[in-house]
C-alpha cells in the first residue's frame, strides 16, 4: 500500500538522520474508502493524487505547528505492507479525516519511493496558509480561500537520493 508521510523540511532532516520516517503508530494518508467514495474516480493516479493532496494539507498543519520550520510542505511517499496502515473506522467518514490511516509499524526512510516538496517560489503562499489553517478549519470562509492558494503550487518530485540536497546536508 503506498502511504503518503507528511512533514516539514526539519521533520525530513530528522528522519534523514534517523533513517526512519516513523515508529508508528503515525498518521499518513492513502487512497482509502472514503476518499475512493468522496472523490468519485476509479482512476488509481487521480486517487493518489487526491491522497498526496490531503498529506499537503497535514504537511501545512505541521507548518502551523511550527513556526520556525522553512515555509515549503513536504510529503513523504512510501509503501507499506498492507496490514501495516489501517483507517480508525470511527474517522473513516470524517470529512477531514478523508484517506487518514494509522501505519502501525517502523517505516525507514529507505523504503521510501519519492518525496514531494513545495518549490522556493511556493513560500510566501505557504506561510500565509499555514497562519490561516486553524481559522480555516474553523469555517471562515476568507481563511480557507488564503488555504486553497497554497494548492495552486504543485509540489515537485524528488528522487530520495536529493534529500542530502532538500535538508541542507549535501
Amino acid at each position: 500500500m503506498r502511504v503518503y508521510v507528511p512533514l516539514t523540511l526539519p521533520g525530513l532532516a530528522e528522519a534523514h538522520k534517523t533513517g526512519e520516517l516513523g515508529t508508528g503508530p503515525f498518521v499518513a494518508y492513502a487512497v482509502t474508502p472514503a476518499l475512493r467514495e468522496w472523490h468519485l474516480s476509479e482512476d488509481i493516479e487521480e486517487l493518489e493524487y487526491a491522497a498526496l493532496s490531503r498529506a499537503a494539507l497535514a504537511s501545512l498543519r505541521l507548518l502551523a505547528a511550527d513556526p520556525d520550520a522553512v515555509r515549503r510542505r513536504v510529503v513523504v511517499a512510501v509503501d507499506v505492507a498492507d496490514g501495516a496502515a489501517s483507517v480508525d473506522p470511527d474517522r473513516g467518514l470524517d470529512p477531514s479525516a478523508l484517506g487518514e490511516v494509522t501505519v502501525t509499524v517502523t517505516v525507514p526512510l529507505a523504503k521510501a519511493a519519492a518525496v514531494h516538496v513545495d518549490a522556493e517560489d511556493a513560500g510566501r503562499d505557504v506561510a500565509a496558509a499555514a497562519d490561516a489553517v486553524e481559522a480555516a478549519d474553523g469555517g471562515d470562509d476568507d481563511a480557507q480561500f488564503v488555504v486553497d492558494g497554497a494548492d495552486d503550487h504543485e509540489l515537485l518530485w524528488y528522487a530520495t537520493q536529493e534529500i542530502p540536497n532538500l535538508v541542507g546536508l549535501a
